[in-house]
């Protein structure tokens, strides 16, 4: 077991880097192409990429939580307690501005910027519902069944859920923050967090109470005729 400023550290630095890569792959697809659908691979495949990587190293120290929504899971799970996972979230959400920072400045960017990209409305907050459950569902489901598999199994959702989500899966409320700082391809105005976060609770919580059901395996029934031949 690592101590809590290690693993605030890699809760803040595994954020930084996430959202490092979203904000950054995004400026450098935008760059590259004025094909929309190409940019979005372009910042697709790099937030896969380095889910899997941050996980692998990370994990083993914080968990490699990287997500208000994720922590909250383990809290009400009672596997953190309280007041870890408090700093838990203080060390995402600071470790998230950090990340959009680190990318403006490898871009040459203004540092501080405030989105102006419009993302609201119900389909949208319907995909961020849905983009945070399969996000969720899928790390319980992995703890469950093949732990060893969580970093894949989370990369390779993450990058399905860019496509197949209307919102391209932000399901991540420090995610969602950092991101409304960027005025660049991957940024949210700040006026529709409350939707996108509120949306990624839901998401995250119906996951919760769904794999506390469908996780759980039954105990087979005792057979009352071998009971009853036993005692013949």
């Amino acid at each position: 077991m690592f101590d809590l400023p290690r693993r605030l550290t890699a809760e803040a630095l595994g954020t930084a880097m996430l959202v490092a890569t979203v904000v950054g792959s995004g400026i450098m697809a935008d760059r590259l192409s004025v094909d929309m659908a190409v940019s979005l691979l372009g910042n697709t495949l790099p937030t896969g990429a380095i889910l899997v990587v941050l996980i692998t190293l990370l994990g083993p120290i914080s968990g490699a939580h990287f997500n208000p929504a994720v922590t909250m899971v383990f809290a009400l799970r009672r596997e953190i307690d309280v007041r870890s996972a408090l700093f838990y979230l203080a060390a995402q959400f600071a470790g998230g501005v950090a990340g959009t920072i680190l990318a403006h400045a490898m871009f040459d960017l203004p540092l501080l910027q405030v989105s102006t990209t419009i993302r609201t409305g119900p389909g949208q907050w319907l995909a961020e519902v849905v983009a945070t459950f399969g996000l969720v569902l899928t790390i319980l489901a992995g703890i469950r069944f093949r732990s060893e598999a969580i970093p894949w199994l989370v990369g390779l959702y993450i990058t399905a859920a860019y496509w197949f989500t209307a919102s391209t899966s932000f399901a991540n409320p420090a995610v969602a923050l950092a991101r409304s700082l960027t005025d660049t391809f991957a940024g949210i105005r700040p006026d529709d967090l409350a939707g996108f976060i509120l949306a990624e609770i839901v998401g995250a919580l119906v996951a919760l109470l769904l794999a506390g059901w469908l996780l759980v395996e039954t105990k087979p029934l005792t057979q009352p005729l071998a009971h009853m031949k036993g005692a013949e």
